[in-house]
């Protein structure tokens, strides 16, 4: 790879992990969001419910999972 693609892969890198930053704070803020695939609400799974403390969408499409110590 050239530096010409890794800087353009840093871009991309970058705004894909600010975006998901920003729907993050959203969700936990209380937020209405809707996965971009499949249109559903995202719901989240706080450490003291059953299973790993995430944001999800209903059917998979979307599915962050969070480390909360």
């Amino acid at each position: 790879m050239s530096a010409v693609d890794f800087s353009k892969l840093n871009k991309v890198t970058a705004k894909s992990f600010n975006d998901q930053k920003a729907l993050i704070k959203k969700v936990l803020l209380g937020r209405e969001i809707k996965c971009k695939t499949c249109n559903l609400l995202l719901s989240v799974i706080h450490p003291k419910q059953a299973g790993v403390p995430g944001i999800y969408c209903p059917k998979g499409c979307t599915s962050i999972e969070l480390d909360i110590s």
